[in-house]
């Protein structure tokens, strides 16, 4: 996941994303789009230097690392023409004509405008510090690193190159949400189920309502939650101002991020001005639902009663009320912008348990951002839970309250989940103060 607004160019120019209120300053705007574009997150390794590349990426078929792209000529991106830059950044193909791995969304840049394009180039040949650190060689095995498949891949499923253009009449602020969520934002890289063949199911709502309807697969343990309007496990029950408060913060009265979108806050979202804030959150609002049949939440108090009775014979309710009670309460409530309700949370009412899971193993660490300055911190419980345990707990949590899940957690899945690297006590995400301070 940042001063800039975007604006719509009225007559014969074209849609140009962010309004530039830096006195032309091309380099700071530059700046501003990489925040939105999250750059830094996936070009940034732990405690590396700012965009110099060799964060692990887990795939299917092995492990790539992202690439060096600050502007040394001989490990980064400094003998880049902008042709080169933008070929990359919109096509997926890299300066020697191999097509990218499509970790990097270039299917969601391809939208991005040509006004935009320059800016970033400016702002990563002048406003990034050049770093010497050669690209690492992904982990994936021969024949599967073989390239000429991606190229193949990108020919089938990636799509043309073309600014964006907002709709006839379209209203601004829809046509500005709409352009940082389908292009910078890239939101459906993860948001967006994906096919066997990995293309992401929809690029935009014009090409079906799976758009941004969850991720088919978790991404390094964590699910990616349903954004449209569905009425339990979306954002059907939550205000404009509710997404708002999530987006700026990473918290608001119903929940607080969690896994990757951490990151997203940190880095991305917590810097955009008020404006494309309220314009994501106004456009996300607009989605209709992936299922318009489904059920509202509605709160049954019956596992509350018995728990302030005394009565945890439940299966799961005595780890629930040694572990979890204190932080989001008997009831399931939580403590609003700081520890999250578990009562009606989408997360919990998802069909797959996956985020539930990992996160009682592993724990995790919203970090303080501006205007919500207190690190929120859940501890990790797998290291004195039993795989028995978690599931029992997780299966509470999913069917009380009124959240209707099904308890069909079992201790070979929380077994399974606890054998993957990538589920580990939370460590921090790359320290990038020496971004900030540039």
């Amino acid at each position: 996941m940042k001063n800039g607004l975007l604006a719509l160019i009225l007559g014969t120019m074209t849609f140009a994303a962010l309004a530039d209120d830096n006195g032309g300053d091309r380099v700071k705007r530059g700046e501003y789009l990489a925040r939105a574009g999250d750059c830094v997150a996936c070009h940034t390794s732990k405690d590396g230097k700012p965009f110099a590349g060799g964060l692990p990426m887990a795939t299917p078929i092995g492990t790539i690392y992202s690439t060096n792209i600050t502007p040394d000529k001989a490990t980064g991106i400094g003998d880049y023409s902008y042709d080169d830059f933008q070929k990359a950044v919109r096509h997926g193909v890299a300066k020697n004509g191999d097509t990218l791995y499509p970790a990097m969304p270039y299917p969601s840049y391809a939208v991005v405008s040509d006004e935009d394009m320059q800016a970033l180039y400016a702002y990563f040949m002048h406003g990034v510090a050049p770093v010497e650190q050669a690209n690492h060689k992904s982990d994936i095995p021969w024949p599967l690193s073989m390239r000429w498949p991606l190229a193949i891949w990108r020919t089938m499923f990636a799509p043309d190159v073309k600014a964006f253009q907002p709709a006839a009449q379209e209203d601004p602020e829809l046509a500005r949400g709409r352009y940082l969520v389908e292009g910078l934002g890239h939101c459906g890289a993860c948001h967006t189920p994906r096919s066997i063949t990995m293309q992401e199911k929809a690029l935009n709502n014009g090409e079906g309502s799976d758009y941004l309807a969850g991720s088919s697969a978790p991404i390094d343990g964590w699910t990616a939650s349903n954004l449209r309007g569905d009425n339990r496990d979306g954002l059907g029950r939550w205000s404009e101002e509710d997404l708002r408060q999530f987006l700026r913060y990473g918290r608001n009265g119903h929940t607080a991020a969690f896994g990757g979108m951490t990151e997203v806050v940190e880095h991305s979202l917590q810097h955009l001005s008020d404006k494309d804030i309220a314009a994501i959150a106004h456009y996300l609002k607009s989605l209709g639902a992936k299922d318009p049949n489904q059920a509202a939440f509605s709160v049954d108090d019956a596992t509350a009663k018995a728990l302030w009775k005394g009565d945890d014979s439940a299966t799961g309710a005595s780890v629930y009320v040694d572990s979890c009670a204190a932080c989001h309460k008997t009831d399931g409530s939580g403590y609003q912008r700081f520890f999250p309700a578990l009562r009606g949370n989408p997360v919990v009412m998802a069909e797959d348990p996956t985020s539930l899971i990992h996160i009682v193993l592993a724990g995790g660490t919203l970090p303080g951002v501006k205007g919500a300055p207190t690190t929120i911190t859940m501890p990790a419980f797998g290291w004195r839970l039993d795989d028995q345990q978690v599931a029992d707990v997780v299966n509470f949590i999913r069917t009380s309250w009124g959240n209707g899940g099904k308890s069909d957690v079992t201790a070979k899945d929380v077994a399974k989940l606890r054998k993957d690297k990538t589920i580990q006590p939370y460590q921090g995400s790359a320290d990038i103060h020496q971004l900030e301070n540039q």
